[in-house]
């Protein structure tokens, strides 16, 4: 600095102002990310939805439930495809009669909550609710609320479930996990899950992860080339809707296709499928 000061004024100003921005990268490095940074990708961070009183509610009593829980063999995780196992309510949503038949034998939990991203379940299995659980086995189905309602790319999407199941190799080192690829809708994300399904292939369908299973099921909700409206109900609400949510045909062809791949990973013989009738045609 003595050196400095003998130069020119106009020099040492300018030796100065140099010297500063020398030291400015290092200072702002060792301050860590930037804020910015740490949320580019939304469907990472874990984020709760205590604010809605139904969402608080059903995890407080999830917590409240685990005691009575020990023993459960199968977790379904996911968003309201998985939630709408709790309805019994015919004949478009009656979903009880299918968790009685394929996954109340396995002492299954079913942690689906409508409407919820990834963010959401990376923040309910944070805060407690497979807490002193050891099950056998977990279904996982998420990532169509991130593209089709929270306008994420399919490459937040794809980070957000990879972060979902190393959060549940994290808590249940010894449970299998069935991951099913986003299954098809008419809402114009439809592109951008055909997408993330591409890279969960290309990524856990080769084994690479030994403690997952990945399994497209797409192909059931086609028929001939096209979306099979008739297996979903909200072409019956009113008023309609896009499709996106299996109706209780469409449910139930659901759980028959992962049957088998289910029965694998938590060591019991496959439950035999019931017959499938005929589905009626959506309403106008």
């Amino acid at each position: 600095m003595e050196a400095m000061r003998s130069l020119p004024k106009s020099l040492y100003s300018s030796a100065v102002v140099v010297a500063v921005l020398c030291f400015l990268p290092l200072t702002l490095h060792a301050q860590g990310p930037t804020p910015t940074a740490a949320i580019r990708d939304p469907a990472i961070v874990p984020t709760d939805r205590l604010s809605e009183a139904w969402w608080a509610q059903r995890h407080n009593a999830i917590l409240a439930g685990l005691a009575s829980h020990a023993d459960t063999e199968l977790l379904l995780i996911g968003d309201s495809i998985t939630n709408n196992y709790d309805k019994a309510q015919p004949p478009n949503e009656d979903f009880q009669p299918i968790w009685q038949q394929y996954y109340a034998p396995r002492k299954a939990l079913n942690l689906g909550f409508s409407g919820d991203t990834t963010a959401n379940v990376l923040w309910r299995l944070d805060h407690g609710e497979i807490s002193g659980l050891h099950p056998k086995a977990a279904i996982v189905l998420i990532g169509t609320n991130n593209t089709g309602f929270f306008h994420q790319t399919a490459e937040e999407t794809e980070t957000g479930i990879d972060a979902v199941v190393k959060d549940i190799e994290h808590h249940l080192p010894e449970t299998k996990i069935l991951l099913l690829g986003i299954i098809p809708t008419r809402l114009p994300s439809k592109e951008l899950n055909f997408d993330v399904n591409s890279y969960l292939g290309a990524h856990y369908a080769g084994g690479e992860d030994p403690q997952v299973t990945y399994m497209d099921i797409s192909v059931i909700f086609y028929e001939g080339g096209s979306l099979n409206d008739s297996i979903f109900y909200d072409p019956y609400l009113n008023p309609p809707r896009a499709s996106l949510h299996p109706n209780t045909l469409g449910q139930r062809m659901m759980a028959s296709a992962i049957e088998a791949t289910v029965a694998r990973l938590v060591g019991d013989t496959p439950i035999k499928p019931l017959p499938i009738p005929v589905p009626p045609s959506p309403q106008p």
